[in-house]
């Protein structure tokens, strides 16, 4: 898969947020794991981006493989079009340094509300105040996997880091708190300082709504605080959610919910060069 341009010469679409899993014959999980997900191949992926018209993907770590990196450094190898987000802890023998030439811009940490919700095989936020001198000095942001529980806690620390943030899932808004909850505000709050982004990914915030409508004026209010700081995920293979939803609905819905097509090129387009390239 070759770096893919539109005919005006601009690249054409991102998905900034996928996972791959497997061939398992040789690219086996790792023994201590917090689930076992079906395989999702490169092939398949790629195969996604192609019927979405989309150009380019960026794969995160998953937890499930533990430290081994060796399936998405393979990818990136493989596809220039892809970037990738890795998953380190202090004392890793994954090196930081080189990792930006092999298509890495980025590291995963997870901080997230309730008992037991960070996964084996996660980073940690303190993992993160740690490395975060080390990210810097290697060119990389970091990606936060948190929710709006957790969030106002670390906005502060956040803000102090030498990294750009980048944060997963629309911050893991609660739908039935609204759009006036203090850390849903929080999220907005940190938009506005253009030193945070956040991957607009709804579906998972709304799996327990009769309909995903309600997710709009989340992702509107994210608009008005910084258009410039947003980029679109699928989320795909869309772990642990059945029926699993269509990835081709959830980017016409995140095209709708953009109220135009400047404001969707900015999420589709234009902002996941300026984040990933």
């Amino acid at each position: 898969m070759s770096e893919p341009e539109n005919a005006d010469g601009v690249d054409a679409g991102w998905d900034c947020h996928a996972h791959l899993f497997g061939p398992y014959d040789r690219f086996p999980l790792a023994p201590e794991r917090s689930y076992t997900p079906p395989e999702a191949v490169e092939s398949a992926y790629l195969a996604l981006l192609e019927r979405l018209g989309l150009g380019h993907g960026v794969l995160v770590h998953p937890s499930a493989y533990g430290k081994d990196h060796s399936l998405l450094l393979h990818a990136l190898a493989a596809q220039p079009a892809l970037r990738g987000v890795v998953v380190v802890q202090p004392g890793d023998p994954l090196a930081l340094g080189g990792l930006r030439e092999r298509g890495v811009r980025g590291a995963r940490f997870s901080h997230r509300s309730g008992p037991g919700t960070n996964f084996a095989g996660s980073a940690s936020f303190d993992d993160l105040c740690v490395l975060a001198p080390a990210l810097a000095d290697a060119g990389l942001h970091a990606e936060l996997w948190t929710d709006c529980k957790a969030l106002p806690a670390i906005a502060a620390q956040l803000l102090k880091l030498p990294v750009p943030i980048v944060i997963d899932h629309m911050g893991g808004f609660d739908v039935n708190a609204g759009v006036d909850d203090a850390g849903f505000r929080t999220v907005l709050d940190l938009l506005a300082t253009g030193k945070v982004w956040v991957k607009l990914c709804a579906y998972r915030n709304l799996l327990g709504s009769s309909a995903w409508e309600v997710g709009r004026p989340f992702q509107q209010r994210m608009i008005e605080a910084n258009p410039e700081r947003l980029v679109w995920g699928s989320d795909w293979p869309h772990l642990r959610v059945t029926p699993e939803p269509d990835a081709a609905q959830l980017l016409a819905m995140c095209r709708d919910w953009s109220g135009s097509d400047a404001i969707a090129d900015k999420v589709l387009r234009i902002n996941p060069v300026n984040l990933y390239r």
